[in-house]
């Protein structure tokens, strides 16, 4: 193996004595200045750009440097420079591995904005080209992509007063991608297997030749596996298909708006075999003319004459479960309420019943007659107090 020409310490301008930290920072201030899309048509900076890359991973990596460093080059056993064409740039001696990771030239208004003249200078149009091929792509073919878990689904779901305090079976309608059918979620058709890349030939490999430079890339098509699977027809790879299906949901007694359910496995199916996501359904229940619900707690409110108030009386109610008996005691004021425990909305996840909170309003009866203003009139001489005269003392 012959030496290299040229000094990689002297070409990094570093000592070698330096560290690890150093050799990066240097490598990383000369690659930019004599990068050859900063230096359009400038053969001298392309080749000392080509140098300082060499130097770099050689002295990059420890064991190539202890070699390098005790018998001034570096070799491997069988190493073979990676080409997919004879007579490639480096035949006869090991080629560094020509990665630009790392550097932004965002700042340089020529590379953002291109040639005044309409043009591109040809060493950076080359390199762009590269770059943008390596990320880009090729969505015509089928790639063959990493499994990843099925997106999670939301729906709404309007159900009534009543369905939503008993619990109810409900049929909800939804669009999700499942699993398909022909190819059972691989993507692959089940006739063909697979062929070898066009691209690169089979080789997971392909050469670009940026200006006098030639660089090995992992062959966008393929991902580097030499091989592309023939898409299924039905999903053209994706192994699912967008489909619509009745779901079945099961509502527990005492959903109230906001509750959300989840029915695992019935959002979208995963890709190539991956787990489906799950279905999530958010209740919105529907107000009733009379029940009113808080929390868990029904409210109601019921009108009670002016004798069952002062008097006291037992009455009838309404409950969700039906009527029962509410007993108002004496000298009952208007807007009073009552508990009635246990009669409201049975909680599944406490295990606990609430209560219906039952609130009076008393009514004043029509005078018709003198009869009723007669009584009325002895009832105010009875009780001359005056009920606004708290109310004038705080004013």
């Amino acid at each position: 193996m012959a030496a290299p020409k040229h000094d990689y310490y002297a070409t990094l301008k570093i000592p070698k004595t330096a560290s690890a930290e150093e050799i990066k920072k240097s490598y990383r201030k000369l690659a930019r200045k004599f990068h050859p899309d900063l230096n359009p048509g400038d053969k001298a900076a392309e080749d000392r750009f080509k140098n300082v890359q060499e130097a770099y991973d050689i002295l990059s990596e420890p064991k190539k440097r202890q070699m390098y460093d005790e018998v001034g080059f570096y070799s491997e056993n069988g190493y073979q420079p990676h080409s997919s064409a004879p007579g490639g740039a480096g035949q006869g001696r090991p080629q560094p591995n020509m990665g630009f990771g790392g550097f932004d030239f965002s700042n340089d208004e020529r590379h953002q904005t291109g040639d005044a003249r309409g043009g591109r200078a040809e060493s950076g149009g080359a390199f762009r080209d590269i770059f943008s091929q390596f990320f880009r792509g090729d969505s015509e073919e089928a790639e063959e992509r990493p499994p990843e878990k099925g997106t999670d689904l939301e729906y709404a779901l309007n159900i009534d007063f009543w369905q939503a305090i008993r619990g109810t079976q409900a049929k909800i309608d939804i669009t999700r991608h499942e699993v398909c059918a022909t190819c059972s979620g691989t993507g692959a058709s089940g006739t063909g297997g697979s062929a070898a890349c066009p691209q690169c030939n089979g080789t997971g490999n392909v050469s670009q030749m940026a200006g006098a430079m030639k660089f090995n890339l992992t062959c966008p098509r393929c991902n580097g596996k030499g091989r592309l699977r023939n898409a299924c027809p039905t999903c053209h790879g994706d192994g699912r298909i967008a489909r619509t299906e009745p779901v079945e949901i099961r509502i527990p007694a005492g959903a109230q708006t906001g509750s959300r359910l989840r029915v695992q496995g019935k959002g979208n199916a995963g890709t190539h075999g991956a787990t489906a996501g799950d279905l999530y359904i958010t209740v919105r229940v529907e107000p009733h003319p009379f029940f009113e619900r808080e929390g868990d707690n029904i409210l109601i409110k019921v009108p009670i004459t002016i004798t069952e108030a002062g008097l006291g009386a037992k009455i009838e109610v309404p409950t969700i479960d039906g009527r029962t008996l509410l007993k108002i005691p004496q000298g009952t004021q208007n807007g009073q309420k009552f508990r009635l425990r246990e009669k409201g909305v049975f909680n599944t996840r406490k295990n606990l019943r609430a209560d219906q909170i039952v609130e009076v309003a008393i009514q004043a009866p029509k005078v018709e007659d003198e009869r009723t203003k007669e009584i009325l009139r002895e009832l105010a001489q009875l009780h001359p107090n005056d009920p606004r005269a708290e109310l004038w003392a705080k004013v």
